[in-house]
């Protein structure tokens, strides 16, 4: 028999006798030729990896080819190298250059929402507000207490009731849906409801709707398909979700009127600017990604604001944009030879390639194909894989934030962590779950880095485009509007721009907010605002700043205030 097969069969026999069943045992052999741990020892600390191997001409144990420190030192130079400088501004420069073509040319992303001004902190009183989620149903009484009131308790929420959606409702079709949650409404609202609640004088409702809709005005859009296991949208394709809404409630003996219709980056834009007036950006960062941008209307391409309204136009200088921030970067992201794989195997390559590199959904992945490589050329977690690893998307971005963050001496929260969720024959040890940190830290630091040249393109294009709007606003062919000079002025004021950020990964990934924020000082710090005229249209504007700062501000209960903010510029009469 060759001596190949002699070492197959051997390893087999000797995986069986530790519980496995002779497929898998060949399946560990063929995806691991280290299949056990021998005597050996491997330590990680610092940087500093020692591997040591045990093995004998006469026995069927394969010695690992790489050592760990090898290895880890190529993760670290694939995945931390390209945010070095000047990789990372250059990256950040070719991204700008994309949001701009995004903006005038692709109708998948750029899209610029009804939300043309921010709020003013005029605004206050008790509003609904309505926010249908994947999971959950929320409905609130939103208290606005305007420019009396200091910092974050100038809002408020008043009232809140939360309705889990599982499995049976999403089951509901078409009204069915829209009668239960109507229902939620009116159990939440009773007790504030006064006589005027009347269909001719409804109570005024914001809705936060995390679901594909065909927008038509501020406060009217045609329902598409809701994905997420939902059939509420079969029978109503295309139906206004207002009218939906509206029929519901009055079904149930409310009279409502939905005014303002919002996704969750408007909504967290807008509710942080009633708080802090300096808020121009707001960062979506857990399972996905996205960046809303408060940008000059004259940087959009027009097609992409479809059937408005003159009215609409005479009134908006700027608009809130909302980026589709996962749509970009494609040809321009420093892509390992595991990134490549994890967009090879996806249903959609190449559609999100952005959020593939940062975003809680994919970070555990990218991290469990790393993983299974270096258990089969190094013999770390003793060369077997555990069976679950083999799974796609497996090994997810909880587990390796978990990881990363344990500074226990021991590591035994780790531990018995990776033991619950991912058993194996071969028990991990404290030297396995400190390389997994490392790999977990470089896939983490890197998605950070990105994010971060993404905040970076966004201000230095809104800068750019600012200055240029500027010029245009004092020509002599232009009309010169009270609110475009009020707008001139109030831009070229703000010295610090604040991104108003929510979502798990931002803000319960270990270090990541840390990292974001180092990331960004470090492009502020190390880059002046120096276009050539291949990156930018506006180079050539007067006026544009060579300094500036982001700070990174959490934005709680966003959906459900940026919602009533929405609503209370719209009764203001600061929106359509």
């Amino acid at each position: 028999m060759p001596t190949t097969i002699r070492e197959i069969f051997a390893a087999a026999i000797k995986s069986l006798l530790r519980g496995k069943s002779f497929i898998a045992a060949l399946l560990s052999f063929w995806i691991s030729p280290n299949v056990f741990k021998t005597a050996g020892s491997e330590s990680i600390s610092n940087g500093t990896t020692t591997t040591t191997t045990t093995s004998s001409t006469s026995s069927s144990t394969t010695a690992a080819r790489r050592s760990v420190d090898d290895f880890l030192k190529e993760v670290e130079a694939l995945f931390l190298g390209p945010i070095e400088d000047p990789s990372l501004r250059e990256f950040s420069s070719k991204l700008k250059v994309q949001f701009r073509d995004g903006l005038l040319n692709n109708p998948a992303c750029m899209l610029p929402s009804y939300n043309h001004q921010l709020p003013s902190r005029s605004e206050h009183g008790q509003y609904l507000a309505l926010d249908v989620g994947g999971s959950t149903l929320r409905v609130a009484l939103v208290e606005l207490l305007g420019k009396e009131a200091q910092g974050s308790g100038a809002s408020r929420i008043v009232r809140q009731d939360s309705f889990r959606i599982d499995r049976d409702v999403k089951d509901l079709e078409g009204m069915a849906f829209f009668d239960w949650a109507a229902q939620k409404v009116v159990s939440t609202v009773a007790e504030a409801l006064d006589a005027r609640n009347t269909p001719e004088d409804p109570l005024l409702m914001g809705l936060a709707w995390s679901f594909p809709i065909e927008q038509t005005s501020l406060k009217g859009g045609k329902l598409q398909s809701m994905g997420k296991g939902f059939r509420a949208s079969n029978g109503l394709l295309g139906q206004d979700l207002g009218g939906i809404i509206k029929s519901a409630c009055r079904s149930r003996g409310l009279a409502v009127e939905l005014a303002a219709i919002v996704n969750d980056s408007t909504a967290a834009l807008l509710s942080e600017a009633y708080l802090n007036s300096s808020t121009r950006f707001s960062l979506i960062l857990g399972t996905g990604v996205n960046i809303a941008v408060h940008l000059p209307v004259a940087t959009v391409g027009r097609d992409k604001f479809g059937d408005r309204p003159s009215s609409w136009f005479d009134k908006a200088t700027h608009v809130i944009v909302n980026t589709e921030l996962g749509m970009f970067g494609k040809g321009i992201l420093p892509a390992t030879r595991w990134d490549k794989a994890l967009n090879a195997a996806h249903p959609k390559p190449d559609f999100q390639p952005l959020e593939h590199f940062v975003s809680g959904c994919y970070l555990g992945e990218v991290c469990r194909l790393v993983l299974i490589e270096a258990i089969a050329s190094t013999g770390v977690l003793g060369g077997v894989v555990p069976p679950s690893l083999l799974l796609p998307y497996s090994l997810d971005t909880e587990t390796i934030s978990l990881i990363e963050g344990d500074n226990s001496p021991s590591l035994e929260p780790s531990l018995a962590l990776f033991k619950l969720r991912h058993p194996s024959p071969s028990e991990p040890v404290k030297a396995d779950i400190l390389f997994i940190r490392r790999l977990a830290s470089s896939i983490s630091r890197r998605s950070s880095a990105i994010v971060a040249a993404c905040l970076f393109a966004l201000w230095q294009f809104k800068n750019e485009a600012e200055a240029e709007f500027g010029n245009i606003s004092g020509s002599s062919n232009t009309t010169v509007t009270a609110a475009a000079v009020a707008a001139k002025e109030e831009e070229r004021s703000l010295d610090d721009h604040v991104v108003a950020f929510n979502g798990s990964v931002i803000e319960q990934y270990p270090q990541y907010l840390d990292n974001l924020q180092s990331y960004i000082n470090h492009l502020f710090s190390t880059t002046t605002t120096t276009t050539s005229s291949s990156s930018s249209s506006f180079s050539s504007a007067e006026g544009i700043k060579s300094s500036g700062s982001i700070s990174l501000v959490g934005a709680k209960e966003s959906s459900l205030l940026g919602a009533a903010v929405a609503l209370a510029c719209l009764e203001e009469g600061k929106a359509n």
